[in-house]
């Protein structure tokens, strides 16, 4: 397909990380990702294409790219394996987060680090009892003179392990009416009080850690506190998430398009009843609305993601984009396997870790059972009607 308008440098980061994926990736995703193993040394690189500094600016030591370049970077890199774009959305969500509401001290401090790799940060919002229902949550952060006390857990955070800063979502107003009012966001490093309680056995996304975190009485400076001011948090995560649906979109093109060139090859390889299995009419059905389905969700990916380089609110176009890609990327695997057949189901091909990675993409950044009343809210508000 013909791609957005990108800058010289836009298109040749883009290439860039084409050519990784292709000559370093892919030839080891399976095994690294059947031993659930660190990717340390493609992390490495990944550092060095000045992947992790994409959101940043360049005052700060970033790339300072669009977000239409930051989503085909992310589709490539899931492309590959998905496990690695994983590792580095919920970092620019936290980057965004501190470029658009850090003080000037927490920005200096905190983004040329991350521009390079060299920390990497998560965001922290799910509880385990919580989900998607944000405002409920548990975890407190009660100011006591200059500092926050931090009691509480967290769940399903992504690169716990090897985070150097994370973005906590707490009640700082548990009494707070509405709730939302009352909750912050801290940026939290390693102490006394805050531990990795255990991580989490996942049907895939293999390789990056997914970790509950707890906070006994965890001591923050105030100063931590993202934007200066109290009850901001939940509206700063909101915005921050309209690039992490974008990312987790881009992700489920990236996945299905790997699902789908897996497919079109296999069909022109793989004969039956005396010709290649594309020309039976069935294969052929499939493969077209493969094709069509990826087509969609990829234009659909960079319409969300041209929204917010325009600099305007992206709620319903991140939200339609997530919701529809990762959708068509299940079942864009699903026929893949069909289509493969018995072949689809062994561990000896990647068919079957695109089927057992897509579903993550569902759940991600907002279940889309959620994201369906975002998006019916939102087109309510656009359409300006009042009782």
């Amino acid at each position: 397909m013909t791609l957005p308008d990108l800058t010289f440098e836009e298109q040749a980061i883009v290439d860039v990380v084409r050519d990784f994926v292709d000559e370093r990736v892919r030839p080891v995703a399976r095994d690294l990702e059947h031993a659930d193993a660190y990717p340390e040394e493609l992390i490495d690189q990944m550092k060095s294409l000045g992947v992790f500094g994409l959101v940043i600016p360049t005052e700060y030591g970033g790339v300072g790219l669009s977000t239409t370049c930051f989503a085909l970077v992310t589709e490539e890199l899931a492309r590959g394996w998905m496990s690695l774009a994983g590792a580095m959305g919920g970092h620019s969500v936290v980057a965004r987060l501190l470029v658009r509401y850090g003080p000037d001290e927490l920005r200096r401090r905190y983004l040329p680090r991350m521009a390079t790799g060299e920390v990497r940060a998560t965001m922290a919002l799910t509880e385990p009892g919580g989900g998607s229902d944000l405002q409920a949550m548990r975890t407190t952060a009660m100011k006591n003179e200059d500092r926050y006390v931090v009691n509480g857990s967290k769940t399903w955070i992504t690169n716990a392990e090897h985070a150097g800063v994370t973005a906590l979502m707490c009640k700082t107003d548990p009494q707070a009416d509405p709730p939302y009012r009352g909750i912050s966001i801290l940026l939290c490093e390693s102490g006394p009080g805050f531990s990795i309680s255990r991580s989490l056995s996942k049907l895939g996304y293999k390789g990056v850690e997914s970790c509950e975190l707890s906070f006994e009485d965890y001591e923050v400076p105030a100063g931590m506190l993202l934007g200066g001011e109290e009850g901001e948090g939940f509206v700063q995560m909101m915005h921050g998430l309209e690039l992490g649906r974008i990312q987790v979109a881009a992700r489920a093109v990236g996945v299905a398009k790997a699902a789908f060139d897996a497919a079109l090859r296999y069909s022109q390889e793989r004969t039956a009843f005396g010709k290649p299995i594309h020309e039976h009419q069935s294969i052929a059905n499939y493969l077209a609305d493969m094709a069509t389905k990826l087509h969609a969700s990829r234009l659909l990916t960079l319409d969300a993601a041209r929204v917010l380089d325009e600099g305007r609110r992206c709620d319903l176009e991140a939200g339609i984009a997530k919701l529809f890609a990762s959708e068509a990327c299940m079942q864009i695997c699903m026929d893949a396997m069909r289509i493969h057949g018995a072949y689809g189901y062994s561990t000896e091909l990647d068919v079957e870790r695109y089927f057992r990675d897509a579903p993550l993409m569902i759940i991600g950044e907002g279940t889309n059972e959620i994201l369906r009343n975002v998006i019916s809210r939102e087109l309510v508000r656009r359409d300006g009607m009042e009782d």
